[in-house]
């Protein structure tokens, strides 16, 4: 069985067949799926999930393309969703400069505040990092006890360098369906450098549709294409990389 550690069911994307894409990742051998929020209103969604379906965990943050739509008002609504229950993580937040839709300076201020409360509320930190390597190194080894309560670089696709300095660190990488794409070769040499015992596997759905998908909706239930191709980059079985990528978010997030 597998875990998928990031999507978005609670964006529109889902809203005609939600229950039939979890019935599908069943089937598949997805077990449990968290939704990563990405806005304020995504978080009272993800959380509204979490509570519906028992195979589904919630986190509460404001991506960075979104940092400038999160008001000092916003934070008592924050602080109470990450109360929750089924809230497992504080994600996903950090930089993202790639676009730059909200001012840096502003993801900068959002990303600590985020940063503090994750270690305030002791829960695993969620991170995006775009063309933003060194500046989100440097301001997460400014708060050196994160890592107790864990990190994880989402969606990794930074160099080598930077994923030995995670690494190095005591953090997690999440690896997504990107790893199947023809061009994707310094994705691969990532996969195959990063020990088993430090991975998740995510799908980002609906976005990032493994090769010969591409152009339709990512969907938890082709997560198994993404474990496939892990296996086969690390040279095991595919049940290896079930077992002990699933061990992994398990005990990171503290499922099951």
């Amino acid at each position: 069985m597998l875990i998928d550690t990031h999507c978005h069911l609670d964006f529109s994307d889902f809203d005609s067949d939600r229950e039939l894409v979890l019935k599908n990742a069943h089937v598949a051998g997805v077990e449990s799926v968290i939704d990563v929020a990405s806005s304020l209103e995504g978080s009272v969604r993800a959380v509204a999930l979490a509570r519906s379906y028992p195979q589904v965990y919630a986190s509460v943050g404001v991506h960075p393309h979104d940092a400038k739509d999160c008001p000092d008002a916003a934070w008592q609504q924050i602080r109470s969703l990450v109360g929750e229950k089924k809230v497992v993580a504080v994600g996903e937040v950090g930089l993202d400069f790639y676009r730059n839709l909200s001012e840096p300076g502003i993801q900068i201020e959002i990303f600590r505040k985020f940063i503090a409360l994750a270690m305030e509320v002791r829960l695993p930190l969620i991170v995006h990092s775009r063309l933003a390597q060194d500046q989100t190194l440097s301001i997460l080894k400014e708060y050196p006890d994160i890592g107790s309560s864990g990190v994880v670089i989402h969606c990794f696709s930074g160099d080598i360098d930077f994923l030995k300095q995670c690494l190095d660190l005591g953090w997690f990488v999440s690896f997504t369906c990107n790893v199947t794409y023809k061009k994707a070769d310094a994705i691969r040499q990532a996969v195959g450098f990063a020990p088993l015992d430090r991975m998740f596997l995510e799908t980002d759905a609906p976005y990032l549709s493994p090769e010969g998908k591409r152009g339709t909706r990512n969907e938890p239930a082709n997560l198994v294409e993404l474990a496939g191709a892990v296996a086969k980059i690390k040279q095991v079985d595919y049940e290896t990389v079930c077992a002990e990528t699933t061990k992994n978010a398990k005990q990171f997030f503290k499922i099951g």
